[in-house]
């Protein structure tokens, strides 16, 4: 027996459903997975850094040009807030033990000091540049982007093991890594192969060549090193960075950071260049109020 004209009718409008169905499902995800880069804004004349003529916008400040590795790696490990995530109140620097509560569990941060058990001491460069900049540990396993290796990857090779330097020079500290408690499917490293292959773009970064030799060094500072958006910046369904709605705020640890943006009413498009380096240095301005919370 054949289907009726009402069952076929009602199959075909099924059919077309599910098919529009996908489609808004396949528009949707693409939407976010092909948002835009970090400086995508500025428009479309980045150049490889080989290629770029102005001044290098990497690397740390002319009165450090010629300190020794050590001392190149200890301030950019500072403008790389490295010990911020992995240093705990109560535990040597560097140590690890902080915990980044989520809505789906507490990670926590690990030991970077250069102990050859439970720290890094046993990282060669090449080691610690696919964790610095893949997300990819010693022994394989995924790092959680709670570790910002999305913006640690326009990190050139230069800083990245200077930072290694500095950090191979501290004290180790034997601190065994605490135990995750992540909810299923979130409790599952290999997922965050996914996540880098639709996220990571794995790219050095690329200089803008209309761009002023300030706003590139700030470019970096900004996305690479300081990585600024990873709190500053909401996140799309896959908590990846929204960047179409670059630096407009969010909430992290349960605190709100703010928009800073130049809008002059809600961001920081007010702010003088004294009161924001106030804020930065020392953590208050006046007229705008002082940091607290992860900020502080």
């Amino acid at each position: 027996m054949t289907a009726s004209p009402k069952r076929r009718s009602v199959r075909r409008y099924a059919i077309i459903a599910i098919v529009a169905a996908g489609i808004v499902f396949l528009a949707g995800f693409l939407w976010i997975v092909l948002g835009p880069g970090p400086t995508d804004f500025a428009g479309r004349d980045r150049v490889a850094l080989a290629d770029y003529h102005g001044a290098d916008p990497t690397g740390v400040p002319a009165e450090l040009a010629k300190a020794s590795v050590v001392q190149r790696g200890e301030y950019l490990a500072r403008a790389a807030d490295c010990g911020a995530c992995h240093s705990a109140p109560g535990r040597p620097a560097y140590s690890g033990g902080l915990a980044f509560v989520l809505p789906f569990g507490t990670l926590y941060a690990t030991n970077i000091t250069p102990d050859k058990e439970t720290g890094i001491g046993d990282y060669s460069d090449a080691e610690f540049l696919s964790a610095l900049r893949k997300g990819v540990r010693r022994d394989g396993a995924r790092l959680y982007p709670a570790m910002p290796f999305v913006d640690y990857s326009m990190m050139t090779d230069a800083d990245a093991l200077a930072i290694k330097a500095y950090l191979f020079s501290v004290q180790p500290v034997r601190a065994p890594a605490r135990t995750n408690t992540l909810v299923f499917p979130f409790n599952q490293r290999p997922l965050m192969g996914v996540w880098a292959l639709l996220f990571d773009r794995d790219k050095r970064f690329e200089p803008h060549s209309q761009r002023s030799a300030q706003w590139n060094r700030g470019a970096y500072l900004v996305e690479t090193m300081a990585h600024c958006g990873e709190c500053h910046t909401p996140r799309n369904l896959f908590q990846a960075l929204d960047n179409r709605a670059k630096f407009a705020g969010a909430v992290q640890a349960g605190w709100r950071a703010y928009n800073i943006t130049s809008d002059a009413e809600s961001g920081i498009g007010d702010w003088s260049g004294p009161e924001l380096a106030n804020y930065l240095a020392i953590g208050h301005a006046d007229k705008h109020g002082s940091a607290a919370g992860p900020m502080g």
